[in-house]
């Protein structure tokens, strides 16, 4: 076989040693070859557009070995970096609403899921189709959320719990919903949900709707820029993963009055094991067989201050601690504005299965 898995090339004969023929000391002014030692003398124009050939096949073949090499380079495999360890998985079915601690969960290229539980692929909605959110209503957070055979399961404080099917009929209508000025559809919920909903908050009239498969995402890239024009969300503010780690939220909490808990920042992951703020170094990341690209670091708004354990809003912590010391550079007030930052925001270049326990590796080229 020949290199490269091919038949062999035929056997022949070798081919007589061919006897030296002498060249005028001209370059390319004489050749030999077919015409022998007498062959054609090239000069003037002719000559010229030779050489200007030969010099173009030169440099397409350096080109060419050039990005050969380059493209070895880029492929070669990472090296890895042990930086932490997956300490918790949450999983927030409803936006804004509690989270779902998980052991394991599935990372998709739209986050994270845990059997029937999508994150953030439910939405509380205006009858008008904008979101709502706990920076609207801030007992959302109270709205515990699960799954039983089949049924997402709502409770609350004072509220009898209620099921209603993930797999909605398909009578139901679509609603056109609005989140970051940005357009998405969603399958409204029924209205014995919406009534329980709008009861508890004792609000307007509020509707749920659900992200289905066959719908079209929003684009992470028309949030911010940085990210790919491949990274898409259904109802999160622009990204499918969000990482934070212990020490940092260790750091915050030295610097508070009142303690604050990781609740309050609702990632999907939470990591052990590295230093504060290390996260935010981290461009590429290998969990299980899960890889993911860091993309932006997650800028903070008052939904930080809304306390998980009651639903009141603050106003004021830890947005302002974190203000006195986690602000941007000045050089990407552009992406981040005044907004301080805590956690980052992740991309799905690979998915497949992560659990508490596994380690984290940085990838590093």
């Amino acid at each position: 076989m020949a290199e490269g898995g091919g038949p062999a090339p035929p056997l022949t004969a070798p081919s007589p040693v061919p006897v030296p023929v002498p060249v005028p000391a001209c370059g390319l002014g004489a050749m030999s070859g077919p015409w022998g030692a007498a062959g054609p003398v090239l000069r003037g124009p002719r000559a010229g557009w030779l050489w200007a050939a030969a010099a173009a096949l030169a440099l397409g073949a350096l080109l060419g070995a050039w990005r050969w090499a380059a493209g070895r380079r880029r492929r070669r495999p990472a090296r890895l970096q042990r930086v932490g360890t997956v300490s918790s998985l949450f999983v927030y079915p409803v936006k804004s609403c509690r989270g779902v601690a998980v052991p394991r969960a599935q990372v998709t290229p739209m986050g994270l899921q845990s059997g029937e539980l999508r994150d953030r692929f439910w939405l509380v909605t205006k009858e008008d189709g904008h979101m709502v959110t706990a920076r609207q209503e801030p007992r959302l957070v109270l709205v515990s959320v699960g799954c039983e055979n089949g049924c997402l399961a709502l409770s609350a404080p004072g509220m009898e719990p209620l099921r209603l099917p993930v797999r909605l009929p398909r009578k139901n209508p679509v609603r056109n919903c609005r989140l970051f000025g940005l357009d998405i559809q969603g399958r409204d919920c029924g209205d014995e949900v919406a009534r329980w909903i709008t009861t508890f908050l004792n609000s307007e009239p509020y509707r749920l709707v659900h992200f289905e498969p066959s719908m079209v995402p929003r684009k992470s890239k028309d949030v911010i820029d940085l990210f790919r024009t491949t990274d898409e969300v259904a109802y999160p503010d622009c990204s499918p993963v969000l990482i934070i780690s212990e020490a940092s939220l260790d750091d915050l909490n030295t610097r508070l009055e009142k303690k604050v808990k990781i609740q309050n920042f609702r990632p999907n992951i939470f990591v052990t094991g590295c230093n504060a703020f290390e996260e935010d170094t981290w461009e590429e990341i290998l969990i299980g067989s899960v890889e993911m690209k860091g993309t932006v670091c997650c800028a903070r708004c008052i939904l930080t201050t809304v306390n998980p354990d009651t639903g009141v809003l603050d106003r004021k912590e830890p947005l302002e601690t974190l203000k006195s010391y986690r602000l941007c550079d000045p050089s990407e007030r552009h992406i981040y504005k005044s907004s301080p930052l805590f956690g980052r925001y992740f991309a799905v270049d690979k998915t497949g299965t992560i659990q508490v326990g596994d380690p984290v590796y940085k990838m590093v080229q």
